[in-house]
């Protein structure tokens, strides 16, 4: 009987030590290596913490409440980005200055009047700490926040330091053309590809020392990097809980769907998801008919990617209250998938399917913006001709290994 107990005991422990185990995650994040070394570099200084709901440590504190209850740290005013610092602002809401409920913090918003911070908001701070989870994308507009305030901390000599995060489309992929002059603006800000294969923080690098901030200026910049993250990672494989970003990026297997659809949804004639429960996910519209659809785009063999006829009403939107047909696009490995082509493969197909729905002509008045987000209008205009997929693939691909290699020398991780 004794010898079943302590079977039974040792088993115990092994279940439950596999279980911490499990549960403990395998990357720390910035915040986590500043806060272990005691927040040395921010000791004695008064700070500005340009942050959203997505700056937490591995076990969920907000990097808000970790800098106001350190030691020796003073911080003295907030920074949101588009949606707030707290979150709960909507896509494109304006959001004005306020004192943050909890901390009683100012929280100055980079959305609204102003996309930097002023002289006057910066006039009392040593150092601004940017922590805020990217998506690996450009047009997402927090990295267009992150180097405007790169930009306002070199025009009035703050030091900067980001809080290094992963990249939930791994350290690798890397897709589209680069913006080309003309075309930059909030959703295209700097001299990238439209998805950048860095971490947060090795992007702040690469506008750092590659003179991509306004005036060629640099900033004092430190990078507090992870511990434990490589490059091959996706954001499932951290260990990482994901918080939504925004309110259409819900999950950490979004982001590669935000790429594969998000710049078709620029055309209000399509629904992508967004306002149903799949955001970023679905190819569809009313005069679509679902199954062939899907039986023609599956049809082209694309590995990493099946497309399942779909029907839905979305409950909020330019689509409310309408049933609308098309496919569900189910990324099987989203690293086999060239992300960025999905919707311009679609088009064609759509194209061909139902001519006399022509998206472009559509959609007269979303060509300026469907221009700066692809960051030129040679996407658009090429493919007007003949609606055919392989006439734009070699814009897209014509500055990818340039700006590989250019990064690699920015590369914090293996």
């Amino acid at each position: 009987m004794k010898k079943q107990q302590i079977v039974i005991a040792i088993l115990t422990l092994l279940l439950l030590a596999s279980v911490c185990i499990a549960a403990t995650p395998k990357v720390k994040l910035g915040i986590d290596v500043l806060e272990e070394s005691g927040f040395d570099i921010l000791k004695g200084k008064k700070v500005g913490l340009i942050t959203n709901p997505t700056g937490v440590s591995q076990d969920l504190r907000s990097t808000v409440d970790i800098l106001f209850e350190a030691p020796e740290v003073d911080l003295v005013a907030l920074f949101g980005p588009e949606h707030g610092v707290r979150g709960n602002f909507f896509a494109g809401d304006k959001i004005d200055d306020a004192v943050d409920p909890i901390t009683g913090v100012i929280a100055y918003s980079l959305y609204g009047k102003r996309q930097r911070p002023t002289p006057e908001s910066l006039k009392d701070i040593d150092v601004l700490v940017f922590d805020i989870q990217d998506i690996g994308c450009r047009s997402y507009t927090y990295i267009s926040t992150m180097g405007r305030c790169m930009e306002a901390a070199a025009e009035n000599n703050v030091e900067f330091v980001v809080l290094d995060r992963p990249n939930p489309l791994t350290g690798n992929i890397v897709e589209g053309a680069t913006v080309k002059e003309g075309f930059f603006s909030g959703v295209s800000a700097y001299k990238i590809p439209y998805v950048h294969g860095l971490t947060i923080g090795e992007l702040a690098r690469v506008y750092n020392e590659e003179n991509l901030l306004r005036n060629g200026d640099k900033c004092d910049l430190t990078v507090v990097p992870m511990k434990g993250w490589k490059r091959k990672m996706a954001f499932e494989d951290t260990g990482l809980q994901w918080v939504p970003s925004s309110p259409h990026i819900p999950e950490g297997n979004t982001p590669p769907y935000y790429v594969a659809t998000g710049v078709i949804g620029e055309f209000y004639q399509l629904n992508i998801g967004v306002g149903y429960t799949i955001p970023f996910k679905c190819y569809a519209a009313e005069w679509i008919n679902a199954q062939e659809l899907a039986d023609t785009m599956n049809a082209l063999g694309l590995e990493g990617v099946i497309f399942r006829p779909i029907a839905y009403t979305p409950f909020y939107g330019a689509d409310e209250g309408k049933e609308v047909q098309g496919v569900q696009v189910h990324i099987t490995d989203f690293r086999k998938v060239e992300l960025m082509y999905l919707q311009f493969r679609f088009m064609e197909v759509h194209h061909r399917l139902y001519p006399e729905h022509n998206l472009f002509e559509m959609s007269k008045n979303r060509w300026h913006m469907f221009d700066i987000v692809c960051g030129t209008d040679e996407i658009r205009t090429e493919f007007m001709k003949n609606h055919k997929f392989e006439d734009i693939k070699p814009i897209f691909e014509r500055d990818v290994e340039e700006f590989r290699e250019m990064s690699k020398k920015y590369y914090l991780y293996k």
